[in-house]
């Protein structure tokens, strides 16, 4: 398959072009010809215009590709080496929610073709490509698996609005259903990553090795929101004490916040799923995801308490919130838990508004139900600093001052703004 790839007898095509996909998919077009196939028909002529529909690629990131870009599955009947790259969230009961990996494994199943390649970048559980996944694609395709097509799992490691830890810079995990598709497989990658590839003992491997590393970050978070609680209790600033135990070697330099997206926020959940169908509860990945679901709730509470010490009317009180999408400088707002901030106050009729440099209000209302403002609109009775974009981190209290006047709270979650604000009201986790 390898060779084939690289003499053009084959042809390689990624099935889903967000923010994993579409890297890949140009990486290996600088390369070889590619088809890059995503359901959204208006995303991929925004693709075919040069523009990434995630706001994470530049348009020169598009120069010198040979890539197709496709809405239309029959285009993918020439494809020979399939990669697939769609979301795995969560449903609303916090399970793992396969049906946009099972419905792209279905559609892949009905083109592929004898001697095809499948290999999957999605994150899920051990187990889940062979047992759930492989099952799709014989039956779709009448084909036997390992005699008539491989198989093979390779986690998607690109970490969003990092501009210096980029797919190629990142060393890739790969595995395959037998030795001869690893090493293909792992060839294959080694086209674009330019840190190497390691090659797993198994698909079963790659799917863990993946899946526990968001799940280790998911509990150390999860101690220092924990922490943060307690110290908060105890009139303590956290950022203060980290930054003291940080002066240790070996001290892991993990901080409090709010934990979401579609990465540490929902990984866990697929390991915990598993682990429970064998029997165990697993209670200190649960025990870390309560916490973390919970810090949204509490930052809420934290600043209702603020208000009405102030000897404010909590009912219709005004809170400016910056920053809605999941982490800082991206547009992704999927799984963002400021939003649980947000509700929150509503519950306490508390007024609302929400600001953003990165975030796209018609996105946020399609998925949460509230518009952005385009800019602060008249006095708040507190701010909340929600996410360090980088248009925020340099902000002074003067501005915060002309926000709220000289009575006004400042909710800092990120701790950006820590030993600078002396006049209003400030915490922090």
């Amino acid at each position: 398959m390898y060779n084939k790839l690289i003499n053009n007898e084959a042809t390689l095509g990624v099935i889903g072009l967000g923010y994993v996909g579409l890297p890949i998919a140009l990486e290996f077009a600088k390369k070889i010809p590619v088809v890059g196939f995503d359901i959204k028909a208006d995303r991929v002529e925004m693709m075919k215009n040069r523009i990434d529909p995630s706001q994470e690629l530049t348009p020169e990131e598009f120069d010198g590709t040979d890539i197709f870009f496709t809405a239309n599955v029959e285009d993918l009947k020439k494809v020979n080496f399939y990669i697939v790259a769609v979301p795995t969230p969560i449903d609303d009961h916090k399970l793992p929610d396969l049906k946009p990996l099972l419905k792209a494994t279905e559609m892949v199943g009905k083109v592929m073709k004898k001697g095809d390649y499948v290999v999957y970048e999605s994150t899920v559980y051990p187990g889940c490509t062979e047992e759930d996944c492989v099952p799709i694609l014989e039956k779709e395709s009448g084909l036997k698996f390992c005699e008539d097509f491989k198989v093979g799992f390779s986690p998607e490691r690109i970490n969003p609005g990092d501009r210096e830890h980029t797919l190629t810079k990142i060393v890739k995990v790969v595995s395959g259903c037998d030795q001869k598709s690893c090493e293909d497989i792992a060839k294959t990658y080694e086209l674009v990553i330019e840190a190497g590839v390691h090659r797993a003992g198994s698909i079963k491997v790659a799917e863990a090795a993946k899946i526990i590393e968001n799940t280790q970050r998911d509990v150390n978070i999860a101690l220092m929101n924990e922490l943060s609680i307690i110290f908060n209790k105890m009139n303590i600033n956290t950022f203060d004490v980290l930054e003291a135990a940080g002066t240790k070697w070996n001290f892991l330099k993990f901080f409090p916040g709010l934990v979401g997206g579609h990465c540490i926020g929902v990984d866990p959940y697929y390991l915990a799923y598993k682990a429970k169908k064998f029997g165990y509860h697993p209670q200190i990945i649960n025990s870390g995801r309560f916490v973390n679901d919970s810090m949204g709730s509490y930052v809420a509470k934290q600043l209702v308490k603020k208000i009405i010490a102030k000897d404010k009317n909590i009912k219709n009180a005004r809170v400016l919130v910056m920053g809605v999408t999941f982490k800082e400088n991206v547009s992704d707002i999927r799984n963002s838990k400021v939003v649980d901030v947000i509700n929150e106050l509503k519950t306490y009729s508390v007024n609302v508004d929400v600001i953003d440099p990165f975030a796209v209000s018609l996105e946020v209302n399609e998925e949460y139900g509230f518009e952005l403002k385009s800019k602060p609109e008249g006095t708040y009775d507190a701010v909340i600093a929600a996410v360090n974009h980088k248009q925020y981190v340099e902000l002074q209290e003067s501005y915060f001052e002309e926000l709220t006047g000289k009575d006004g709270i400042l909710i800092d979650i990120k701790g950006m703004y820590r030993n600078k604000i002396k006049n209003l009201t400030y915490w922090s986790l």
